[in-house]
């Protein structure tokens, strides 16, 4: 009998390790098949909220943040490079910028709220979609994220309504709603990204490899089914 598993996926679009933790869960859901039913469910987080317009070198950022040489920036760089490539995600090398992301929560959020009016299993797809397609954006074709024009492309290519997403950009819809989750998030402790919650109650950090993944879910739902019948 397939469990049911809740997701919710706390993440920023500019966060490599939060691609490399999502196609590892999604690799781990295609391999524990009918075990269980999951739905994700993308929860927003900027790394950056004060970010401007104009966008940020990503080294210049990172030396200013971390305080990291170029020797660890590159080392750090490559080992991403090589745990998406494992997964099948492709970073492109070059020069990034660090972009603003709220207006892609926005984007996101809007995307989710989509989706619940459709019936059936899997109607979470699009927000799945478009998450995957801004980190592709991002890390593959090294685009703009913060530009809403990029943002309505990228909407358009996953089969969302691109007048809907340029009027829902143009306003401050969704804004309170996304920063209210990343409040909430922020307030039961999450302080890194990725952080993947399970049925509200179970809570996995970083980009973890697709075995961990497995064998956490295992875990949970063997917990929860003993919970629920506790004499078997």
């Amino acid at each position: 009998m397939s469990t049911a598993l809740k997701i919710d996926f706390i993440s920023d679009v500019s966060c490599p390790w939060c691609i490399v933790g999502l196609r590892a869960l999604d690799q781990a859901l295609q391999h524990l098949g009918d075990e269980v039913q999951a739905h994700i469910h993308f929860q927003p987080f900027e790394l950056n909220p004060q970010m401007g317009p104009e966008g940020q070198d990503i080294f210049e950022h990172i030396a200013e943040k971390y305080g990291s040489t170029r020797e660890q920036f590159q080392a750090n760089a490559e080992n991403i490079r090589q745990r998406g490539a494992e997964l099948g995600f492709v970073f492109t090398p070059g020069e990034r910028r660090i972009y603003n992301t709220f207006d892609a929560h926005r984007l996101l959020h809007w995307a989710q709220v989509e989706g619940a009016g459709l019936a059936g299993a899997g109607s979470d797809g699009k927000q799945h979609a478009l998450k995957e397609a801004l980190f592709t954006a991002y890390f593959s074709q090294l685009a703009d994220v913060s530009s809403h024009s990029v943002l309505a492309d990228i909407a358009q290519k996953v089969g969302l309504d691109r007048t809907r997403a340029e009027a829902v950009l143009a306003s401050g819809e969704y804004a309170q709603a996304v920063r209210e989750l990343e409040q909430l998030w922020v307030s039961r402790g999450v302080s890194s990204v990725p952080t993947m919650v399970f049925n509200d109650q179970y809570a996995v950090s970083g980009g973890q490899p697709v075995d961990v993944f497995v064998s956490a879910i295992r875990q949970i739902i063997g917990e929860q089914s003993s919970v629920v019948n506790p004499d078997e």
